[in-house]
């Protein structure tokens, strides 16, 4: 292998621009038709069974009692089926769904028309919970336990605090970064669940139904090739399978299998570990300028020209579950796995630098 070749090979391209098909975040396309594949009963959500499991019991439990269900927390990395699940414990306990999120909340205003319209038994929805405002967050915590809000008139000398009651609700929080939660507004929350990464086998079932939705034939081997790339994520999952339709029906009679899934994907630029430019431009800078590492975020970030954040929260998450990459008060370093993949000899003396 030429030197040149190497190095092309751990630098990758120079376009990593975002939106990225691997990107676990809502995209507009998301939005618009990511509602359609969503299940719409418990019976057609796939995976994370120990959730639902206790979820069900709850919502049983709080049905045969006549009250509202707990206050439930979700919390996972994105695309997991947070929003999707709060959806359905509406459907389940035949209640209105209020969906809204933690930075629209910017005043205690902004609250008071949404829990005083709540019905009871509604499920009051608030995604990126983390994210509201700390006056906020405080005028929330009597609606929880109390069901009432303070509610002040007037100012100075004159001013009032009147107590207006609320019907009983369900408040169902999602977050991706739960340690951001104050102490006070996670222990308001009497059901707290975890969303982990979802298995290739749930994976294909999940395509599988996506893919009769969306009416495109697809065979088993074409489902599991997706799967393996979709980073045990639905919601990356089922991006990938609108773009493998869409080479499907232009260049493949319609149909999904294993070679036609391998050619689309080979075009998005996700390999056959589910990673992407952006994340083989991030390794191939670690291996290729830092030699492994350790290294600063700040200065792989510099050398990418990408925001450090953006690395932290989007590119760093899969590359640490799939074992590419670890993250050490040193610094940020490649393992052994990652050196394989590029086909570069692991330096001398390597292995110690891990420990």
């Amino acid at each position: 292998m030429s030197e040149e070749t190497a190095r092309r090979r751990l630098l990758g391209p120079a376009d990593v621009e975002l939106p990225r098909a691997v990107d676990p975040a809502d995209t507009l396309e998301d939005e618009v038709y990511g509602a359609s594949l969503r299940p719409r009963t418990f019976d057609d959500y796939v995976g994370q069974r120990h959730v639902v499991e206790n979820l069900l019991i709850a919502i049983d439990a709080a049905e045969h009692r006549g009250e509202a269900l707990d206050h439930v927390l979700l919390y996972g990395p994105p695309g997991l089926g947070k929003t999707t699940l709060a959806a359905l414990i509406a459907r389940r306990m035949g209640a209105n769904f209020r969906p809204t999120s933690g930075p629209t909340l910017e005043k205690p205003k902004d609250l008071v028309g949404i829990l005083t319209s709540l019905e009871e038994g509604d499920v009051f929805f608030v995604d990126e919970i983390h994210r509201l405002g700390k006056v906020v967050e405080e005028f929330l915590y009597p609606a929880m336990e109390d069901f009432q809000i303070d509610f002040v008139v007037d100012r100075g000398a004159f001013a009032k605090t009147l107590k207006l009651p609320l019907k009983r609700f369900t408040l169902v929080g999602a977050t991706t970064r739960a340690g951001l939660l104050t102490a006070p507004l996670r222990e308001r929350f009497g059901i707290v669940h975890h969303l982990d990464y979802y298995g290739a086998a749930d994976l294909e079932a999940i395509l599988r139904r996506s893919a009769e939705v969306l009416d495109v034939p697809i065979d088993a081997a074409g489902a599991a090739t997706i799967a393996a790339r979709s980073r045990g994520t639905p919601r990356i999952a089922n991006r990938l399978l609108r773009r493998v339709r869409d080479f499907a029906q232009v260049r493949a009679h319609g149909a999904i299998t294993a070679a036609v899934a391998d050619q689309a994907l080979a075009r998005e630029g996700v390999d056959a570990t589910g990673l992407d430019r952006l994340d083989r431009a991030y390794l191939g800078v670690l291996l290729g300028q830092y030699g492994g590492g350790p290294a600063g975020i700040a200065a792989i970030a510099a050398t990418l020209t990408e925001d450090a954040d953006t690395l932290e929260d989007v590119v760093e998450p899969y590359l640490l579950k799939a074992g590419f990459l670890v993250r050490t008060a040193a610094g940020r370093k490649a393992t052994p796995r990652a050196f394989d993949l590029f086909g570069t000899p692991v330096p001398p003396g390597f292995q110690e630098r891990l420990l």
